[in-house]
């Protein structure tokens, strides 16, 4: 009964008549449920690992010591009609702004629901680190964010005014042209896994898709819980069926935390050398490549050509 309501979007008086039941009853089974799924949020949120140096994806080699990505997201909700001004988001609908953090493998690391759609993402994010139980990071790891976020300590954003989203690199757009455009690139890229996630979460529950006639918490309930279902979905499933078609949280002393968003100009040059190294590093290679048709038979040249294009 409680997949059917989330997945399937269905009212408890369809669900009811389907399972030859009372509607008090489905309603009574469906917030029984809901009540279960989020007390076993330890469990079900995954816990991260940061990217080490033998790391070989392309999009995350070059983030040693990234712990995933993080953005916020709108999602429909409907409150009374004196609240829906707050509710209203910078596209106009009535919506929660939900923050959301994932690992590289698409799967909640936190969710928190429940700020009004007006709210600024950086709002947000502020408020849940400085939580007595909000999300934590790591002293020596950091999170990819957007561009709506500032370049705090731990929080890794790319650079303004240069290009970022992925479809400024698609075929037939030129490359590269700087070490901050190649820092981007390879930002985006790698944080494009929170945009991935959320996808899933909306394409798999049709309860997120449109708004639902429960009082507002039990409507950021529902969202939570829906993160948690979707993380055992994952992590217990050889593969995602949707994914082919498109853990615990850290516990630890508060100072072994970060728990303050302040602007860091040593996070700033790190981010500058970081950017610099690895544009350094793939000129680099791109010229030791270029050496390698010295003396080479006309086969070999024609391989390497091909393996480059």
């Amino acid at each position: 009964m409680f997949l059917q309501v989330l997945a399937h979007h269905k009212k408890i008086r369809i669900v009811a008549y389907d399972f030859k039941r009372s509607g008090d009853t489905v309603s009574k089974c469906f917030n029984r449920v809901l009540e279960v799924v989020l007390k076993l949020h330890q469990i079900l949120f995954v816990s991260p690992q940061p990217i080490g140096d033998a790391e070989t994806n392309e999009n995350w080699k070059h983030f040693k010591g990234c712990l995933g990505a993080l953005d916020g997201t709108f999602i429909q909700v409907r409150v009374p009609l004196t609240e829906k001004p707050r509710y209203r988001s910078r596209k106009g609908e009535i919506a929660v702004n939900v923050l959301g953090v994932c690992d590289r493998n698409s799967n909640f690391i936190y969710i928190l629901s429940g700020w009004e759609g007006s709210a600024a993402d950086s709002r947000i994010l502020r408020d849940t680190v400085m939580r007595p139980n909000g999300f934590k990071v790591p002293i020596g790891n950091y999170y990819l964010c957007d561009g709506g976020y500032m370049n705090t300590t731990e929080f890794l954003t790319p650079y303004r005014g240069k290009r970022y989203h992925l479809k400024e690199w698609s075929e037939g757009r030129s490359a590269p042209q700087n070490p901050e455009e190649y820092f981007n690139m390879k930002h985006s890229r790698a944080r494009n896994v929170i945009e991935k996630s959320f996808g899933l979460l909306k394409t798999r529950w049709a309860a997120l898709r449109s708004n639902t006639f429960y009082p507002i918490k039990v409507q950021n309930r529902i969202i939570m819980a829906c993160a948690l279902v979707h993380n055992f979905i994952r992590t217990n499933m050889e593969y995602d069926p949707w994914e082919l078609q498109i853990g615990d949280i850290f516990h630890g002393s508060d100072d072994d935390f970060i728990s303050s968003l302040d602007p860091s100009g040593s996070w700033t040059d790190w981010c500058d050398n970081l950017a610099h190294m690895e544009a350094t590093m793939t000129t680099r290679d791109e010229h030791q490549k270029v050496a390698l048709f010295v003396d080479m038979t006309r086969e070999e040249e024609d391989g390497l050509i091909a393996e480059l294009k």
